[in-house]
C-alpha cells in the first residue's frame, strides 16, 4: 500500500480539489464533490502513468522509486492508470453531465499526451500548465469564461514547478530559479487581476451579474471583503513560494530542488484559496486552507518527487 501511494503522489493530490474550486467560485457556482473526486482521480492517474512512462531511466536517476525498485510491476502501474482514468471520467459524467466529462476528457488527454510524449519536450511545461488549466475550468461549468482568469493563474504557477521538476536530478541550471520566480509572480498577477473581476467578486447576496438597488450597499461591502481576504491570501502564497524558490539561486543541488517542487505543489492550496475568496466563499477557502499543514506533514511522511 506505501508503495502505491508513493506511485500516486497521495499527499500531492490535496493540492488538486481546489481547482474546481476555484473554478466553481469564479463562475458563481457552488462546488461539486463530483468533480473534485474525478480532478483527483485523473492526478494520480498521471503520477501512476508518469512512472511506467520514466521507468527506464528512473532505474537509473531514481531506483528508490516504486517501480525501478521492484515494489510495483510495470504492468500493474499501466493498469492502475488506465482504471484511474477511466474512474475520473465516468465520475466527471456523473457529476457535471455531457460539459463535464467533455472538459475531464480534454483533461485525460492531456495528462497522457504529457507523460507519453511531451513531459521531455520543450512544450512539456506548458502542457503540465494546461493540464491544471483544464482542471479548474472543470469545475466552473458552463461559465467557463468567467474562471479563464483563475485557471490562468494556476496554469502559472505550474508552469514553474514543471520547470524546476526538470531539475530535480542534476540541480537547477542558472535562470531555471528565476524562471519559476516569476512564473510565481505572474501567478500572483493573474490571481489579483481574477479578484478584481466583477463577475468573479460577486456579493453573497446576489449571485448573479448585479445587484439590485437595496442590496448595492451589502454588495460593496462583499465585494471589498472579498478582494481584502484574496490579496492576503495571495500575499501568502508568495511568501510560502518565493523564499524556497529564490533559494536555489546560491543552492541549486537536487535535493533543494526536489524539495522546492513539492512545496510548490503545496503552494498551490493558497493560490487557489485566494481566487475562492475572491469569489466571495470564504468558509470554502478557509477549508481549503486547512489541507496545507496536512499535506506538508504528509509529503514529509512519504517523500517522494
Amino acid at each position: 500500500m506505501r508503495a502505491l501511494l508513493e506511485l500516486v503522489r497521495a499527499p500531492a493530490a490535496l493540492s488538486v480539489p481546489g481547482d474546481t474550486m476555484a473554478g466553481a467560485a469564479a463562475a458563481g457556482r457552488r462546488p461539486a464533490p463530483g468533480l473534485a473526486l474525478a480532478s483527483v482521480l485523473l492526478y494520480w492517474s498521471g503520477m501512476a502513468l508518469n512512472d511506467w512512462s520514466d521507468r527506464e531511466a528512473d532505474a537509473v536517476e531514481r531506483p528508490e522509486r516504486p517501480i525501478p525498485s521492484g515494489r510495483v510491476r510495470p504492468g500493474a502501474a499501466l493498469g492502475l492508470a488506465a482504471a484511474l482514468t477511466g474512474a475520473g471520467l465516468a465520475t466527471a459524467a456523473l457529476s457535471g453531465g455531457r460539459r463535464g466529462l467533455t472538459v475531464a476528457g480534454l483533461l485525460a488527454g492531456a495528462v497522457w499526451a504529457y507523460d507519453l510524449g511531451l513531459k521531455r519536450t520543450a512544450a512539456g511545461p506548458a502542457s503540465m500548465a494546461a493540464c491544471r488549466v483544464l482542471d479548474v475550468l472543470l469545475g466552473a461549468g458552463d461559465q467557463a469564461r468567467a474562471a479563464v482568469p483563475a485557471a490562468l493563474a494556476i496554469g502559472a504557477h505550474t508552469y514553474g514547478i514543471s520547470v524546476l521538476g526538470r531539475a530535480e536530478v542534476a540541480g537547477a541550471e542558472r535562470g531555471t530559479a528565476e524562471r519559476a520566480l516569476v512564473a510565481s509572480a505572474a501567478a500572483a498577477g493573474l490571481a489579483a487581476a481574477a479578484c478584481v473581476r466583477d463577475r468573479a467578486a460577486a456579493c453573497a447576496h446576489d449571485r448573479a451579474a448585479s445587484c439590485s438597488r437595496d442590496q448595492a450597499a451589502s454588495c460593496a461591502r462583499d465585494r471589498a471583503a472579498a478582494r481584502a481576504g484574496a490579496g492576503v491570501l495571495i500575499a501568502g502564497y508568495l511568501a510560502f513560494t518565493l523564499p524556497v524558490q529564490a533559494g536555489l539561486r546560491t543552492r541549486p543541488e537536487p535535493e533543494n530542488v526536489r524539495q522546492a517542487v513539492r512545496l510548490g505543489i503545496l503552494g498551490l492550496i493558497p493560490l487557489q484559496a485566494a481566487a475562492i475568496a475572491g469569489g466571495g466563499r470564504f468558509a470554502t477557502a478557509g477549508a481549503l486552507l486547512c489541507s496545507l499543514p496536512l499535506g506538508k506533514w504528509l509529503s514529509s511522511r512519504l517523500a517522494t518527487s
